[in-house]
């Protein structure tokens, strides 16, 4: 079936110029400013490595200003070197004269790193503003110029509506890189998948936009199912009046403040879906780093809850094993701490040896894959935090907008 967007099959893209947009935002070591981590540079050598005879410009950000890894791009393009096996030059300029005397200048088969793309401040100051005002801005119209294509690969930044990512929309044309294209090719497979049962998987500690995925799933009947876990299963436990216990309580104060919209939109969903929404029978509490294991009954606690029960974990087993279908996203309690990755990684392996289709998303949902190393064993793992649960959510895409826009631009002569 025809794409509603342009992929780097649908032009020759020998010996032109292209601006690619990546995600290369990666965990920095503050001390050294070394990558700690190069999974996201990984994923794009397969995008860069298709345009060995193009002049390959790219675009990227690191972290955002006030943090404390919001520095330049000069590792990141040695990293990517060593994973592409050939040379990535770093230019610390974006639009200016260096970088535009640079990109003039390459030859077929170069590549070239520029500045961080969140050092100007056009990229924070036009954020959310439409296509024409975003093409206006300054980074847009030079390096547009010197460029015959640009190519956003950049999934993980997918949510986001600012000049380096859709700026480009009104002056080039714009194709999907692999990532981009792999991404909304299998989430939108396991979103509109009709296989039975399709079961979704939920847990971790972003309640709010975990509550609007489910929500999504549910009211499009993409899902069966939901079994939650993490703080979204506690989330649901108070929704069905269990009282999790004085430690509890206060760390939901200290992840989120008030916690009783989401508490009242967690009973909604029970109403409206009533039986489609699994919550844990028993639970593990952290007693002095070991664990603990307790019912529902045995509520409230008074030690924070840190993982599912093994009884749950079983029964969430079985039921991922008959499903045909499978979303997941978000670990089942603090995996991070081997005492208590129990329920995470009999879930996450439960998803690896299912033969159903499968993918997993989010940030710490990726890790904990990783850890596990299940990368390779599930159908698809997610390289987007936000932008996977914003697709999830069916909560908009710009940069996917922005392609799609694109194509019915050129295909009215809009570039020409």
């Amino acid at each position: 079936m025809p794409k509603d967007y342009f992929t780097m099959d649908d032009f020759d893209l020998k010996d032109k110029t292209v601006l690619l947009r990546v995600d290369i935002n990666s965990p920095i070591n503050p001390s050294s400013g070394e990558l700690l981590d190069d999974t996201r540079l990984r994923h794009h050598t397969k995008t860069i490595s298709e345009l060995s005879e193009s002049r390959v410009v790219l675009l990227a950000h690191q972290s955002r200003p006030g943090k404390k890894d919001f520095t330049n791009l000069q590792k990141h393009a040695k990293r990517l070197s060593n994973r592409l096996g050939k040379k990535v030059s770093y230019i610390d300029d974006f639009f200016g004269s260096r970088a535009q005397n640079t990109i003039k200048k390459m030859q077929k088969g170069e590549v070239v790193l520029l500045e961080n793309t969140r050092f100007y401040a056009e990229e924070h100051v036009l954020k959310n503003r439409d296509f024409s005002i975003q093409a206006g801005s300054h980074m847009v119209c030079h390096l547009s110029k010197l460029a015959d294509y640009f190519i956003n690969d950049a999934f993980a930044a997918a949510h986001r509506a600012q000049p380096s990512i859709i700026g480009f929309t009104e002056v080039l044309p714009c194709l999907s890189g692999r990532v981009m294209e792999k991404e909304i090719s299998m989430l939108t497979r396991a979103l509109k998948n009709t296989k039975r049962p399709s079961i979704a998987v939920l847990g971790g500690i972003k309640v709010y936009d975990t509550i609007e995925v489910m929500r999504n799933l549910l009211e499009n009947d993409m899902v069966d199912k939901v079994l939650t876990t993490g703080l979204v299963a506690n989330i649901f436990l108070l929704a069905r009046e269990y009282n999790l216990g004085k430690p509890n309580i206060a760390f939901l104060e200290r992840e989120m403040g008030s916690y009783d919209e989401l508490t009242e939109q967690a009973k909604g969903l029970d109403s409206k879906f009533s039986g489609r929404i699994d919550i844990p029978s028993d639970l593990v509490l952290n007693d002095n780093g070991k664990r603990k294991a307790i019912l529902l009954d045995d509520l409230p606690a008074d030690l924070r809850i840190f993982d599912i029960g093994l009884d749950t974990a079983v029964e969430y087993r079985k039921q991922i094993l008959a499903a045909k279908n499978l979303i997941l996203n978000g670990p089942a309690g603090v995996f991070e701490i081997e005492e208590f990755a129990v329920g995470t990684t009999i879930i996450f392996n439960a998803i690896a040896e299912s033969q159903s289709f499968g993918v997993i998303g989010g940030g710490e949902t990726v890790a904990a894959a990783r850890n596990l190393n299940l990368e390779g064993k599930i159908d698809h793992i997610s390289t987007g935090g936000g932008a996977c649960l914003n697709f999830l959510a069916g909560k908009g895409m710009p940069a996917i907008d922005a392609l799609k826009h694109s194509k019915k631009l050129y295909e009215d002569g809009h570039y020409d």
